[in-house]
C-alpha cells in the first residue's frame, strides 16, 4: 500500500528489546506495580540504609517524631479498644474451644509486633469471630477438644504459626495478586454465613446447653439444638436476652447518634462486669447459668514446645492455618485502607501481610492463636481518635495490666453474656444492603456472593469459601477467553471513532470494517477472536450487500491488547489468509510494544507488510482510501 502524503505518522520498528529486559519489566509490573523502592535512588548509602530500614520497620519512622499530642488521642484510643478486646477475647475464645485465658493472651503480644511493623495507623489487632469458627472446625476433625484439650490446643498454636508463615511469605514474596482472588462478593457473603452459623451456635450458651455437634452447618445445628431440647434452661435464657436487647440498644444509640461510638464500644465490657456481678451475687453456677471458670493470673507462657508436627495430625492444622492466612489477610488489609482512604492516606498491602505474618508467628510462640484486624476493633480505634500504632501498645499495656492483676475477676463471667456478645456481634456482619447492591448491579457477583453465604451455611466454611472463588474464577477465565470486540464508527465532526454500540450516531466508512480488540490475544481465546471477527465480516457484508458497497479493508485497533502469544501471532497470519481469500486486505493499527515485538521475532511482521500497520485509524483510513481511489482511476 503506498502512501500519497508524508504526514502520516511512523510506527516504531525499533530493535526488539532483549529476553532479559522484557523479563526484568513484566517481573517489576507483576511484583513492585506501586515501585515501593523508588525512594531509595540516586541516595547514599548511609540514607539508603536509614530509608531500608524505614520501609521494613515502620516504627523507626514514625517514632522518632511521636510528640505528647498523639499520645493523648492514642491514649484514650488504646484504653477504649482494650475495653473492647476483654469480652471479645474471652467470647472468640470459647468459639474457638479454647480456654478464655488464651484469648486474651492474644490481645497481648501480637498488638506489640504489629505495632512495629505495620504500615496502617488505625488497624487495631485481635482475634476475630470467623476465624476463630473456622480452626474449630478444621482441628475437631482430628481432635475433639472436649476429648483431648491439650493436643487440641497444641494443633491451635500450630495452625497459627502455619497462617503467619504463608501471610509473611506472601508479603515476602509480594503475591498479595494471590489475596485479591477473595473479592468483595465472595467476602460479603463469607461473612454473612460465617454470621448464621455462629449466631446459631450461640444458642448452645443462651439455652444453657451442654451437648451439642462439632459440625458447623446450619442443619447439624438446629439438629442438635433440638435433640436436647430437654437440656434446655430458660433461666438461661432470660438472662441472655436481656444482654443482647442491651448490646443491640447500644448498637442502635451509636448508629442514630455516630459520636455516642463510645456507647457501644463500651457495652461488651459493661456486659461482662454486669454479668459477673450477677453471677457472683445470684450463685448462678446453682441455677443452672454456666459461667467461664478459674482464669489464672501472669503474662502469655511460652508454647513453642507445644508446638505440634505429628505426621498422624499435621494435615488439619495445615489446612486450618492456610484457609484462615488468606481469609484474615483480606479482611485485615481491606478493613486497613477503608480506613485509610478516609484519612486520603495509603497503606502497603505486602508490608500489611509480613506484619499480619510475624505477629501471628510470634503470637504462636507464645500462647496466641490467630489476630488479625477486626472491623468493629478497626472502627472502634479510628473514631477514638487514634493517630498512630502506638494506640495497639497503649491496649497491649491494658492487657498486660488485666492479666497480671484483673484475670481472676472475670472467672464468674456467664457463658451466657459470652453469647449474647457474640451474636450481638455477628449480626453486624450480616450486610443486607451490599447484598441487595450487587443483586440490583451485577447479578454473576450477585450469585458468588450467595454461593458462598449458602455454601457456608449449609455445607461447611471451607467448602462454601471455596465453591465462591471457584465460581469468581470461572468468571474471570470467561473474560480472558471470551474477550469483548466491538465495531468502530467515525462521530460526525470529531476525529473520533468509537463503538457505534455504545454510540449509535457514529458512522462507518464504506469499503472499510474497523474493529477494536480489547484482550490480550492467547491460546484460550484464539478461536473465539477468530470466529468472531469472521463473524463481524459475514454480517458486514450482509449490510453491505444491501447498499451496494463491498468490504475491502478490515482494520484491526490493537491499541487494547497488551501481549500476545504464539498462538495469537498464528491466529492473526490465519485471519490475514482467511479475509484476503474474500479479497479483503487486513490492517494493523496501533499494535503495543509487547505485540509488535513478537510480530517482529517471529517475522511475522513481514507476512502482514509493514506497509499494513498504522500508528493511527485516521492515517490507516486515508491510507485505504488513496489506494480506493487509485483502484477506481
Amino acid at each position: 500500500m503506498t502512501s500519497s502524503t508524508e504526514s502520516w505518522h511512523r510506527v516504531n520498528y525499533a530493535t526488539p528489546r532483549s529476553f532479559g529486559t522484557t523479563l526484568k519489566a513484566n517481573l517489576k509490573e507483576t511484583f513492585f506495580p506501586d515501585d515501593p523502592f523508588h525512594q531509595f535512588k540516586n541516595e547514599p548509602v548511609s540514607c539508603r540504609f536509614l530509608k531500608w530500614t524505614q520501609y521494613f520497620v515502620p516504627i523507626s519512622e514514625w517514632l522518632p517524631k511521636y510528640s505528647f499530642e498523639l499520645f493523648k488521642y492514642d491514649l484514650l484510643a488504646g484504653i477504649t479498644i482494650a475495653s473492647l478486646a476483654i469480652p471479645q477475647g474471652i467470647s472468640y475464645a470459647k468459639l474457638a474451644n479454647i480456654p478464655p485465658i488464651i484469648g486474651l493472651y492474644s490481645s497481648f503480644v501480637p498488638p506489640l509486633i504489629y505495632a512495629v511493623f505495620g504500615s496502617s495507623k488505625h488497624l487495631a489487632v485481635g482475634t476475630v469471630a470467623a476465624c476463630s469458627l473456622l480452626i474449630a472446625a478444621t482441628i475437631e476433625e482430628k481432635v475433639s477438644a472436649n476429648d483431648n484439650m491439650p493436643l487440641y490446643l497444641s494443633l491451635v498454636f500450630t495452625a497459627t504459626l502455619f497462617a503467619g508463615l504463608v501471610q509473611t511469605s506472601l508479603g515476602l514474596l509480594r503475591l498479595g495478586i494471590l489475596v485479591d482472588f477473595l473479592s468483595h462478593s465472595t467476602i460479603t457473603g463469607f461473612m454473612g454465613g460465617t454470621a448464621i452459623i455462629i449466631c446459631l451456635q450461640q444458642l448452645k450458651g443462651m439455652l444453657g446447653l451442654k451437648h451439642f455437634t462439632t459440625h458447623t452447618d446450619v442443619v447439624s445445628v438446629l439438629r442438635a439444638i433440638f435433640q436436647n431440647r430437654k437440656e434446655w434452661k430458660w433461666e438461661s435464657a432470660v438472662v441472655g436476652i436481656i444482654f443482647l436487647i442491651f448490646l443491640q440498644f447500644t448498637r442502635f444509640v451509636k448508629n442514630k447518634k455516630p459520636k455516642l461510638f463510645w456507647v457501644s464500644a463500651i457495652a461488651p465490657m459493661v456486659t461482662i462486669i454486669v454479668g459477673c456481678l450477677f453471677a457472683y451475687f445470684s450463685h448462678a453456677d446453682k441455677h443452672d447459668i454456666q459461667i467461664v471458670g478459674h482464669l489464672s493470673k501472669g503474662i502469655n507462657p511460652s508454647s513453642i514446645h507445644l508446638l505440634n508436627f505429628d505426621p498422624t495430625y499435621i494435615s488439619a492444622p495445615i489446612k486450618a492455618g492456610v484457609i484462615t492466612a488468606m481469609i484474615s489477610l483480606a479482611e485485615g488489609i481491606a478493613i486497613g485502607r477503608s480506613f485509610a482512604i478516609i484519612r486520603n492516606e495509603q497503606i502497603d498491602g505486602n508490608k500489611e501481610m509480613i506484619a499480619i505474618g510475624l505477629m501471628n508467628i510470634f503470637g504462636s510462640f507464645a500462647s496466641c492463636y490467630l489476630t488479625t484486624g477486626p472491623f468493629s476493633r478497626t472502627a472502634v480505634n479510628f473514631n477514638a481518635g487514634c493517630k498512630t500504632a502506638m494506640s495497639n501498645v497503649v491496649m497491649s499495656i491494658c492487657m498486660m495490666l488485666t492479666l497480671l492483676f484483673l484475670a481472676p475477676l472475670f472467672s464468674y463471667t456467664p457463658l451466657v453474656s459470652l453469647s449474647a456478645i457474640i451474636m450481638s456481634a455477628m449480626l453486624g456482619l450480616i450486610d443486607y444492603d451490599k447484598a441487595y447492591h450487587l443483586f440490583k448491579t451485577d447479578k454473576f457477583d450477585f450469585c458468588i456472593c450467595m454461593t458462598a453465604f449458602f455454601g457456608v451455611s449449609l455445607i461447611s466454611m471451607d467448602i462454601g469459601l471455596m465453591l465462591s472463588v471457584g465460581l469468581a474464577l470461572i468468571r474471570a477465565l470467561l473474560y480472558v477467553a471470551r474477550p469483548t470486540t466491538c465495531k468502530l464508527g467515525n462521530i460526525p465532526e470529531t476525529a473520533l471513532y468509537r463503538d457505534v454500540e455504545q454510540y449509535p450516531g457514529a458512522h462507518g466508512n464504506p469499503g472499510i470494517l474497523i474493529l477494536k480488540l480489547g484482550s490480550p490475544i492467547y491460546f484460550a481465546n484464539c478461536n473465539y477472536i477468530r470466529e468472531r471477527i469472521l463473524r463481524w465480516i459475514r454480517d458486514e457484508h450482509s449490510l453491505s450487500n444491501s447498499k451496494g458497497n463491498e468490504i475491502e479493508y478490515l482494520l484491526l485497533e490493537l491499541g487494547g491488547i497488551t501481549s500476545i502469544d504464539i498462538t495469537g501471532v498464528e491466529t492473526l497470519l490465519e485471519i490475514r489468509r482467511c479475509v484476503e481469500a474474500k479479497g479483503i486486505m487486513m490492517i494493523l493499527v496501533n499494535p503495543r510494544l509487547g505485540v509488535l515485538e513478537k510480530l517482529m521475532v517471529t517475522k511475522s511482521i513481514d507476512t502482514v507488510g509493514k506497509e499494513y500497520v498504522f500508528l493511527t485509524i485516521e492515517d490507516a483510513i486515508d491510507a485505504c482510501k488513496f489506494s480506493l481511489k487509485c483502484s477506481d482511476q
